[in-house]
């Protein structure tokens, strides 16, 4: 798609209606003049939503679709609506290379299973992965995979989501050797699950991959900034996340309380105010917004349901930045280099 990707919205998915999906794809827009839109969607209501976004009409185009996946629908309802909702259309014109990628902020599980079964998976790739990016102490944020979309994995799936991750660490962090480590109850070798152990062992000879990779790391040092990319099941993973935003809204709910305990606090508050909007701003899941299907035969993107405009328009940068950076192309490579040079013992393993 060059240097101006056509990029895909499913513009009735989310839990905040068209309004905000319209909002932040203008906002995209805004951010680049370049990038070209394929919304997906009822057309009436589109085009009405339109008239409050002229920089964007010009830039758009409009795929009616009559129905919509909600919240409540499981995947396999979804997988047999996949022609006749803006989800499944969305991804389609993915399929179809009238998008570069599409980006959705509707029903996790069906995005999911209409990805996958759609564009099925890139050879060498057994199942997808669904990374994110995280905030850290660190310079960056950091990737984490998978965050849901297998809740089981084996050795060899870890090691192709390590490949992944630090191929998408390259592409959105933009670092040379991204610091690669697996999620794990405690950082001696002996400590996990065989799986676990197995692929640290192949990890640990891929000296050859664009990576370094660091061994395990446990849950309390996620976001210190020791690493680039963590890697771990999806079972694990979602439950880690969730528990990283359920913390962030606990401090911040701490925070709010405390200040306004007394007209001390309240006077507290405005001398440090500065900070704590610093603190709000980086604990903020809109400005990290836009969790990717890695490994797919074409890129998808997923958005918070509950983001609003500034986390759809970086959902949809996210996308963008993928396409410009070619990451398929870079997981292949990093895929086959890895298999050119694995060991005897490690295939064995």
């Amino acid at each position: 798609m060059g240097s101006s990707p056509r990029i895909a919205v499913d513009a009735m998915g989310g839990d905040e209606g068209l309004a905000v999906m319209l909002a932040g794809v203008a906002r995209a827009r805004r951010q680049n003049d370049g990038m070209r839109f394929l919304l997906v969607g009822d057309e009436a209501q589109i085009r009405a939503g339109l008239e409050k976004h002229p920089n964007l009409s010009a830039a758009s185009e409009i795929l009616h679709a009559p129905e919509v996946v909600t919240a409540t629908d499981k995947p396999s309802q979804a997988i047999r609506r996949a022609k006749t909702t803006s989800m499944g259309l969305a991804i389609d014109a993915v399929k179809r290379g009238d998008a570069a990628a599409a980006v959705s902020a509707g029903n996790t599980g069906a995005l999911m299973a209409m990805s996958k079964l759609s564009l099925r998976t890139m050879p060498g790739i057994d199942r997808p992965a669904l990374a994110a990016l995280l905030p850290s102490l660190g310079e960056n944020d950091l990737v984490m995979l998978d965050l849901g979309a297998n809740t089981e994995c084996d050795a060899q799936n870890l090691i192709q989501f390590a490949v992944m991750g630090a191929a998408y660490a390259r592409t959105v962090l933009e670092l040379d050797r991204p610091r690669v480590a697996l999620l794990n109850i405690g950082t001696e070798e002996l400590k996990g699950t065989d799986e676990i152990k197995d692929a640290s062992t192949a990890l640990r000879t891929a000296t050859y991959l664009p990576m370094q990779f660091n061994g395990f790391i446990e849950g309390d040092r996620i976001s210190r900034g020791e690493v680039d990319v963590i890697v771990c099941d999806g079972f694990s993973g979602n439950i880690a996340l969730k528990t990283a935003e359920g913390t962030a809204r606990f401090v911040g709910d701490l925070l709010k309380r405390a200040f306004t305990s007394s007209l001390r606090s309240k006077i507290g508050f405005l001398i440090s105010r500065p900070a704590t909007e610093l603190l709000k701003h980086h604990l903020d899941p809109n400005n990290h917004n836009g969790a990717v299907f890695l490994g797919l035969n074409g890129l998808v993107v997923k958005s918070h349901g509950s983001a609003n405009e500034v986390g759809v328009a970086n959902a949809i940068g996210v996308a963008a930045k993928m396409v410009r950076a070619d990451l398929a192309r870079r997981i292949t490579e990093d895929l086959d280099n890895f298999k050119a040079h694995i060991g005897p013992e490690v295939a064995e393993a």
